[in-house]
């Protein structure tokens, strides 16, 4: 029977790293114009932009390695750039998927105090916490990320050296381990906070949208924000995780080459999944944030001489 223990590395549909060109492509240009409106035409930032603009970076971090995730792919798996590089790529990955993964969280959390909880009193708008909040992110960012560094480097497989590969067979039960842990504290506890939040703003905007037409503005961009949020968590990085932990489970019960090569396929294309979400956390600050929208149209009518 052909295992998972001696299975050989596939090759990869074009398609695959073509979309995922057009999503770098994307990416650069919606978050450099993100990062350009914040840092240049938006003078006082409120609460929810502290948290954006983390967003922000999070996704920005994935733009120096995503090229060499591409030409990998490109080449059919294989990695010509050193391990050192394929640790920096592993660990930025890590920082962006889960940074967006953790901003969007946490954006939800401040959204419903802002929103539900907006007579009382609470840290979650003050900017001052936020600030601290957003920088205590970043160091669970870069923790968490360590292991991935100096734990998965590159391997020789099949006469060519990989780079997170499915088809690595060191420390399988490290992976295992460590995967289980990561989906459930870092996806699915996330995941199911946001879905509470939206579940507890929509209830309460639905009531003050029978009061007044201002509830019925907050509902609509509130909820489109939320649904947004929960949109990239399901989409963007639901099949990833989903992948990932099918792949270290086969590869580590040493099942059967075609599922693993099937399960090979859909990682990548999760991947590309995953790359989405960069195109898609702009409509966060469209659907959160005024003082965006209408910095963002002053900048372009000065920019472009329009009235």
């Amino acid at each position: 029977m052909n295992t998972s223990s001696n299975c050989l590395p596939q090759g990869l549909h074009p398609a695959i790293p073509a979309l995922g060109t057009l999503l770098l492509l994307g990416c650069i240009l919606l978050n450099g114009v993100s990062f350009w409106v914040f840092c240049f035409h938006i003078k006082q930032w409120d609460s929810g932009m502290i948290l954006q603009f983390s967003l922000v970076l999070a996704d920005i971090a994935i733009i120096p390695v995503a090229p060499l995730q591409i030409s990998y792919l490109s080449l059919g798996n294989q990695w010509p750039f050193g391990q050192f590089l394929c640790q920096l790529e592993v660990f930025l990955h890590s920082t962006h998927m889960y940074g967006s993964i953790y901003f969007l969280t946490v954006i939800c959390i401040h959204r419903y105090f802002v929103v539900v909880r907006y007579k009382s009193k609470s840290l979650w708008k003050k900017r001052t916490f936020l600030r601290k909040l957003c920088l205590f992110v970043w160091i669970i960012l870069f923790v968490q990320g360590l292991p991935f560094f100096f734990i998965l480097k590159t391997s020789l497989i099949d006469g060519s050296e990989r780079c997170l590969n499915i088809h690595q067979s060191e420390l399988s039960f490290v992976y295992l381990v460590y995967n289980m842990v990561v989906v459930v504290s870092s996806f699915l506890l996330p995941f199911a906070v946001s879905l509470t939040c939206g579940a507890l703003l929509g209830a309460a905007i639905a009531k003050a949208a029978k009061r007044s037409s201002r509830g019925k503005k907050m509902k609509n961009r509130s909820l489109q924000m939320i649904m947004v949020s929960l949109v990239i968590f399901a989409i963007c990085f639901g099949p990833l995780h989903i992948c990932r932990t099918i792949g270290v489970i086969v590869k580590y019960y040493n099942m059967s080459c075609q599922l693993l090569h099937q399960v090979e396929v859909a990682y990548y294309i999760s991947w590309v999944f995953t790359m989405a979400n960069t195109c898609l956390d702009p409509l966060i600050y469209v659907f959160a944030n005024d003082k965006f929208k209408k910095s963002f149209a002053d900048s372009f009518r000065k920019r472009w001489g329009t009235k």
